[in-house]
């Protein structure tokens, strides 16, 4: 259903001794987007996920995940998460069958179930032909389609990845997001969080940018990027130092370029995602 609400979470608080890592943060998911989740590092960014993901209770706020609360249902919450870690918990001594046939079981799941479910998954994220090769055989990319498919084999309504692109080649980086997208046109929500802003900008319906422990911004990425102009001016000095400025069109960029010092180098482009975060946050990711 376009715009319900499948994750709502408000007024979080969380606390590590006189540090507060997460600052009465809200954030809302709707069923079915995928939504890019962006931060400096020490922002909250993996706090939050871990409140969201019932890994930790907040000190304050609450969460309701399709409509269970996290802290009175906590099992029926769980059990609509999937959750994909940067560091996977594969067994590199078993087949690739074998590590998604433990994960099912321990789902709960029957034995039927599970080799349907298998088999499914196999196909959705194309490992049929690689079911009986043993994981310490595998590169990274192929290690991460794994990793998904055990993340899905008890049919989770949302899908958690922390940063599931790093590390990965551009090509291997670009068959997993054509495997996200497959994953989101079944109908599971995902939650990405990411290093790469151009991911989100490419993959995402919404985008949250935290920084210092609250939400300080949330939208499509077009919206994101609107709030901030159209056009970049960007003039370099001979030290290679930059300067950004941002108008609504064309026009007003080319104009403003003529004021610029005729030392430095101008260049005009269209405005990115990664220049809301820079003015957002003053930091790069």
């Amino acid at each position: 259903m376009e715009n319900e609400e499948i994750i709502r979470a408000e007024g979080l608080v969380k606390r590590f001794g006189k540090l507060t890592a997460v600052d009465g943060l809200d954030i809302s998911l709707n069923r079915g987007e995928i939504y890019g989740f962006l931060g400096p590092n020490g922002a909250g960014k993996t706090t939050t996920v871990r409140m969201l993901t019932t890994m930790d209770l907040p000190n304050e706020g609450t969460i309701v995940i399709d409509g269970y609360d996290t802290r009175t249902q906590y099992l029926q919450a769980r059990g609509c998460i999937g959750v994909i870690q940067q560091q996977h918990s594969l067994d590199k001594d078993l087949t690739v069958k074998e590590n998604i046939f433990h994960h099912a079981l321990m789902q709960n799941l029957s034995i039927k179930e599970s080799k349907k479910r298998m088999m499914e998954l196999a196909e959705l994220m194309e490992l049929t032909d690689r079911m009986n090769d043993k994981v310490s055989t595998l590169s990274g990319g192929w290690k991460k389609r794994v990793a998904i498919v055990c993340s899905l084999i008890h049919k989770p309504d949302i899908l958690f990845m922390d940063e599931p692109t790093t590390g990965l080649d551009t090509q291997s980086r670009n068959l997993l997001w054509k495997m996200i997208r497959n994953i989101n046109r079944t109908g599971t929500t995902i939650f990405l969080t990411t290093h790469y802003i151009f991911e989100a900008e490419s993959l995402c319906d919404r985008v949250g940018i935290i920084n210092k422990g609250k939400l300080i911004a949330q939208g499509t990425p077009d919206e994101l990027m609107e709030h901030l102009g159209r056009f970049a001016l960007v003039s370099t000095d001979k030290e290679g130092e930059q300067t950004v400025q941002y108008f609504p069109d064309m026009i007003s960029a080319k104009n403003a370029s003529m004021d610029v010092d005729h030392e430095h180098t101008i260049s005009i482009r269209h405005i990115n995602l990664e220049d809301v975060f820079l003015e957002l946050t003053g930091r790069r990711m």
